[in-house]
């Protein structure tokens, strides 16, 4: 192979893996969405308002509430030290209940009311698809103190 076939493949090797790294990166940046707990949108600036981001905490008992004739939900999120007041459009997932933790995203705005477009609940570890709940599987119950004593 001559000296110059030999940089051309250099330089197109080079070139290829570069353009990869750049769209890769870029794209990456740019649909990262952090993860907040309320305490810290509640104590959001200005600049924060209308911008997707995900709220994560735990769905306070008895905050469920269900607007009549439409697909909408209102309820509030905690982390115990701060909650926030979630609006939602739309059909919540099955494992979406009160006192149970949810991810949602979506945007806070002015008015301190969150806005959200989707729900992520969180499954306990004893979690069973339905199918096997339907059939009647039961989930092994552990005694925690004897596990905590092994």
């Amino acid at each position: 192979m001559s000296k110059g076939k030999k940089y051309g493949l250099i330089f197109s090797v080079i070139a290829i893996a570069g353009g990869l790294l750049y769209l890769g990166l870029g794209q990456f940046g740019q649909n990262l969405v952090y993860f907040f707990t309320p305490s810290e949108v509640v104590s959001f600036s200005p600049a924060y308002y209308g911008k997707k981001i995900r709220v994560g905490g735990m769905v306070v008992k008895g905050s469920l509430q269900v607007v009549p004739n439409s697909l909408k939900l209102n309820f509030t999120l905690t982390d115990g030290a701060a909650t926030i007041p979630v609006e939602f459009e739309g059909i919540p997932p099955d494992l979406f209940k009160e006192g149970k933790g949810a991810v949602v995203e979506g945007y806070w705005d002015s008015q301190k009311q969150f806005h959200s477009n989707l729900i992520m609940a969180k499954h306990s570890e004893d979690y069973m698809p339905i199918e096997m709940k339907r059939a009647g599987v039961q989930l092994p119950k552990k005694d925690l103190l004897k596990t905590l004593q092994q």
